[in-house]
């Protein structure tokens, strides 16, 4: 995408020296191509869907307003509906964002080899200005009765993610994380690497736990599907919308796992010590939702979530620590560190994934972001020391005459 722009808006002009000096502009465009064809792809998922419905459904513009408020809810905008806000980012559809506005600046960089910090500085200046401009002229472009956009919060969600997404691109193409990171103790390194293997590890549990929970109700998904009385832009709409969901209740998983739950509103709260139903939104995704008061199995046996995650994070760590790192002791304090940093990455993507439905009961949606993180914290920072250790003595152990070799940074 971003040497198709610099094709078309640099004429004749392909040698690095000329990227490099209108690499603003290039990055402001790039940006633009990343918002236009997000909204222009989610317009066109919403027209099809709105097409099954038998009545006629949405018109167009209707669907492009749904488009574009979907668009400013995935970066952390929030709209004022008649049963009150509605603040819940669809992370699917955030990860979609990010990772576009991330190989905008990573392209950018890359086209004209851009590895001073300045010329970053404006790569990731040009894409965060031009975002944010772009994501409150959609916030203005779809602002209307009965779905009031909260504006501020557009402007500074578009620009929060911008910047993150952004700067992660920049950093790592033109080589200054690989110089932050070599300023840092050598541990760093593979430290970040197992907290990243940690966290990978407890989604992936997370999602068999989402999808355990959803096809021991089978009957209860076909029952929310049915309650659409047929309409076939409903039934897809809602199933649609749950895919983009599907992180949210990963975190909501992990938050179960860690021990303080999660909530769906005030009236409808999961945890191992309890379960209290309400009434929810007719959504899907919903059915995974326990049927009866009792505590469901999959609650207790999500319980060794944490501390496996802890596992891969340490043997991990202690895989790729350096010989000159330290033995079996120096390797579980730093896999202390590794699950007590895990702890902070659940806690923050269970901030992330929550949210409000509304006013009253639906107030409050998803696993409270910092008993989840402390409670993964204590639990995997024990498991991870314990991993870290093992494989750092096994490591040892094996050494140069079993033919070992330091663990590749």
């Amino acid at each position: 995408m971003v040497s198709l722009l610099a094709r078309l808006s640099l004429p004749g002009q392909r040698d690095p020296a000329t990227v490099r000096r209108r690499a603003p502009l290039l990055a402001g465009l790039a940006a633009v191509a990343v918002s236009v064809l997000g909204l222009l792809g989610l317009g066109l998922a919403v027209v099809v869907v709105q097409t099954l419905d038998p009545a006629g459904g949405l018109p167009v513009q209707g669907s492009a307003r749904v488009a574009g408020q979907l668009w400013l809810l995935a970066q952390g905008g929030g709209l004022e509906l008649d049963s009150g806000p509605l603040v819940l980012a669809p992370l699917l559809l955030t990860l979609v964002v990010a990772g576009g506005l991330s190989s905008a600046a990573r392209g950018v960089v890359r086209a004209g080899d851009l590895g001073d910090g300045r010329d970053g500085g404006a790569v990731l200046a040009a894409v965060a200005v031009t975002h944010t401009v772009l994501t409150v002229l959609v916030a203005l472009a779809v602002d209307t009765r009965g779905a009031d956009v909260d504006l501020l919060r557009c402007a500074v969600g578009g620009a929060l993610l911008a910047v993150l997404a952004a700067g992660w691109g920049t950093a790592r193409e033109s080589g200054l994380l690989d110089t932050a990171l070599d300023r840092l103790p050598p541990p760093v390194r593979p430290l970040l690497r197992a907290v990243l293997a940690g966290l990978l590890a407890a989604l992936a549990l997370a999602f068999l736990m989402v999808a355990v929970a959803l096809a021991s109700d089978t009957a209860g998904h076909a029952a929310l599907v049915g309650a659409l009385g047929g309409a076939g832009a409903g039934a897809v709409g809602l199933l649609a919308l749950g895919a983009l969901l599907l992180p949210n209740a990963a975190a909501a998983a992990i938050g179960l796992a860690a021990g303080p739950g999660f909530a769906v509103g005030s009236g409808t709260l999961v945890s191992v010590h309890g379960v209290t139903l309400g009434a929810v939104p007719a959504l899907p995704l919903l059915a995974a939702l326990p049927d009866t008061q009792a505590v469901p199995l999959l609650a207790f046996a999500s319980q060794v979530v944490p501390a496996l995650a802890g596992l891969v994070a340490g043997a991990a760590l202690g895989r790729r620590l350096r010989e000159d790192d330290g033995g079996p002791v120096a390797a579980g304090l730093w896999g202390v560190l590794a699950g007590v940093l895990l702890g902070v990455a659940c806690g923050l993507l269970a901030w992330a994934a929550g949210g409000s439905l509304g006013d009253g009961g639906l107030a409050g949606v998803g696993a409270p972001p910092v008993t989840t993180g402390l409670a993964v914290a204590a639990q995997a920072g024990i498991a991870a020391a314990v991993g870290a250790a093992v494989t750092r003595w096994r490591s040892a152990r094996s050494g140069p005459a079993g033919g070992g070799r330091p663990a590749p940074r």
